[in-house]
């Protein structure tokens, strides 16, 4: 049986649903029950926070898509309560990850890998890139004055849509011995500027969209202004810093070889949420 956790964000909820429609034995663990993905799934409830609740939840289980905010200490309580229950692989959705990375998420990213190596349990690393479901949070200031601030500069990034990093996963649950010890680099099919991404918004509504660039350091004062979380603002802006500078600006074929379908354009993401936009 299969455990995705996180199954009510992007990629957890994907995952639950192609794995039911599959029909491969699944169980997707939520908070909040109401967020339950629509999916011919188990659904139950559990928290991170809370070990005992992730045991039950565990029971019966022989592989995890663990998906999650990437807060340290629940991923690595996720971790523990499977070789607790005996657990024979874990699949883990990740990022860019390094100690030394100036972006706290980053750096908790390689905390919550290194406590996995510790166990010796069998795991396979999915590291996406950027995912173009971050896109979904420019669609407000798109709508209410035509354009977006960003300070990715003119850094390219190897974009790719949640929905083909679950696709990658719900693959590799299906025979995970084959994927053991392995890590995947996983993107879309293109390097994408943010321009590309005001070329491509205009395009689809008609209207330009303009691309309204700024420094980091104003991006950060600019997103704790519209009111995100001043740590969040602070990593998300050291991010976009990042992308400037070349960080991001990486492909693979890795979604197609493994899935045998190549990864969604960015076109196609904007057409399937172009209502987010208008």
């Amino acid at each position: 049986m299969i455990l995705v956790t996180g199954a009510s964000g992007k990629v957890g909820s994907e995952a639950a649903r192609l794995l039911g429609a599959q029909h491969r034995s699944t169980r997707a663990l939520v908070r909040d029950a109401s967020r339950a993905p629509r999916a011919d799934v188990e659904v139950v409830t559990g928290d991170f926070d809370h070990p005992d609740t992730l045991d039950a939840a565990m029971r019966g289980i022989e592989t995890v898509i663990l998906v999650s905010p990437a807060v340290p200490a629940q991923e690595i309580a996720v971790v523990d309560s499977a070789v607790r229950q005996g657990v024979r692989h874990i699949i883990k959705v990740t990022s860019k990850a390094s100690a030394d990375s100036p972006v706290e998420r980053r750096r908790g990213q390689a905390r919550i890998e290194e406590h996995l190596r510790t166990t010796g349990l069998p795991c396979t690393l999915l590291r996406a890139n950027a995912y173009m479901q971050n896109l979904l949070a420019l669609a407000p200031t798109v709508r209410q004055s035509g354009g977006f601030l960003m300070s990715a500069g003119d850094g390219q990034v190897g974009m790719i849509d949640a929905r083909d990093v679950a696709a990658t996963a719900a693959r590799v649950a299906a025979s995970p011995e084959a994927h053991a010890g392995r890590t995947y680099w996983l993107t879309g099919p293109d390097l994408i500027t943010y321009d590309v991404i005001a070329e491509e918004l205009s395009d689809a509504l008609g209207r330009t969209v303009e691309h309204r660039r700024t420094t980091p350091a104003e991006h950060r004062v600019a997103m704790i202004r519209a009111g995100v979380p001043e740590a969040v603002a602070t990593s998300n802006s050291q991010a976009f810093g990042l992308i400037a500078d070349g960080d991001a600006a990486w492909l693979s074929d890795e979604v197609a070889s493994i899935t045998g379908t190549a990864p969604r354009p960015l076109r196609t993401f904007i057409t399937d949420h172009i209502a987010a936009f208008t």
